[in-house]
């Protein structure tokens, strides 16, 4: 089977090749470009403080709030980001998100402005973290290797999640490609492919487990590991709302076979893929 007869990557090459192309228009492909370089400049920032931060426990940050002020102010950091991560996800946040921009392009770059506050609200949780100095445990020898090689593997299947989600969404190429090849912005169709054929939640799994996987451990990690993972398992049922409502009965079969977050040990049979 050809690789492009994945929708998943035939859909970046088709916006892809399309982008590489624009029609003419010098203002929309300098605003295009911008946004893009902004976006994914300060996605590989969150996600990259993100890691590292979390590598070390949350032990290292730039944060300096005087204690106890500090308990808040990290307690008002982690809150911020599933908070306006939710709510930018609701009719309204998207109504918001295509005002952000003024003109006529805020619409088509609403995925990439998504994007670029989600990760700025990553950058701003992981080095504004204002560090206890208490450090429970710190692998050591066999058990170094054995927790890197586990956060590592959680990273990656936090890739392939995101991938069979979407590449393009979720790193916020979309919105940003579709302006500059003056095209309308292609939605991923409902994930039933790679990960989303063993559970329905395959990203927000993949995000708690590096939340749990860390080499070292302080309460800093604690507190962040169960706060967002709370989050993990609550935000999903509002995305699945959504699914429900566009999708009806395909998601609602879909729904049926493939559980929630938990993979099966005997697998019943699936809706077909895209």
């Amino acid at each position: 089977m050809s690789v492009l007869a994945d929708p998943r990557i035939a859909r970046l090459v088709t916006l892809i090749t399309a982008a590489l192309r624009p029609p003419r228009g010098a203002p929309r492909i300098v605003l295009a470009l911008a946004f893009g370089i902004v976006c994914h400049a300060a996605f590989a920032a969150g996600v990259l403080a993100m890691i590292l931060a979390m590598y070390h426990g949350l032990a290292e940050s730039l944060g300096s709030v005087p204690w106890p002020w500090a308990v808040l102010a990290n307690a008002a950091l982690i809150a911020q980001f599933p908070i306006v991560h939710s709510l930018l996800l609701t009719g309204r946040g998207g109504k918001l998100l295509a005002r952000l921009v003024p003109g006529p392009h805020g619409t088509t770059l609403a995925t990439t402005s998504y994007a670029i506050i989600a990760s700025i609200q990553l950058l701003a949780l992981f080095v504004l973290w204002t560090p206890s100095g208490i450090v429970w445990w710190r692998a050591e020898g066999a058990a170094f290797w054995v927790m890197t090689t586990l956060y590592g593997a959680s990273w990656l299947v936090l890739l392939k999640a995101s991938f069979d989600a979407g590449a393009e969404v979720q790193s916020g190429a979309l919105g940003w490609m579709s302006l500059l090849a003056r095209i309308r912005p292609v939605f991923p169709d409902m994930p039933t492919q790679g990960l989303f054929r063993l559970i329905r939640q395959p990203i927000y799994v993949a995000f708690a487990l590096t939340l749990w996987t860390p080499p070292v451990w302080t309460p800093d990690q604690l507190s962040l590991a169960i706060a967002l993972t709370a989050y993990c398992l609550i935000a999903p049922r509002l995305k699945e709302r959504r699914f429900a409502s566009r999708y009806g009965d395909r998601f609602a079969t879909y729904r049926a076979q493939v559980p929630y977050a938990l993979p099966r040990l005997t697998q019943k049979d699936r809706p077909d893929a895209q």
